[in-house]
């Protein structure tokens, strides 16, 4: 068996990266918690965000040359390892629910959470690569 240079390096960055996402994801869930039946703000900020970033971050190293070398640790780093920790789609699946089973004014909210937060992470990538197009000119 011959294994790739640096496979444990690539796991190694993509483990700090997610740790450090993850971390501040849960220092923002826990500094603006979602008040029952309210809106998730801080989910629905963390991920538009993180569509953003990662959009942006994507664009411009596939502008800047091939997945190699320092462009294939930067994009496991920071897309795969951070952007992953601090995206959560399973706050957002889990908020949704909870919102979609309370009833009332609550399923609105719910239905509103779950089309809006998806139409508009893929609106918030779209945007982050549109500026990278920008600054790559």
């Amino acid at each position: 068996m011959v294994l790739k240079p640096f496979r444990g390096l690539s796991s190694t960055v993509v483990l700090v990266g997610g740790a450090v996402g993850t971390a501040v994801r849960a220092a923002l869930e826990s500094a603006f918690p979602a008040q029952p039946g309210g809106w998730p703000w801080a989910t629905f900020a963390i991920n538009l965000t993180g569509s953003f970033l990662l959009g942006l971050l994507l664009e411009t190293l596939s502008r800047r040359g091939p997945d190699a070398g320092l462009r294939r640790y930067l994009r496991l780093g920071l897309g795969t390892g951070v952007m992953g920790g601090y995206t959560t789609y399973s706050s957002f699946a889990v908020e949704s629910v909870r919102l979609l089973g309370l009833g009332g004014g609550a399923i609105v909210v719910g239905i509103g959470y779950a089309l809006g937060s998806v139409a508009l992470g893929l609106a918030a990538a779209f945007a982050g690569m549109w500026v990278a197009t920008r600054w790559s000119r």
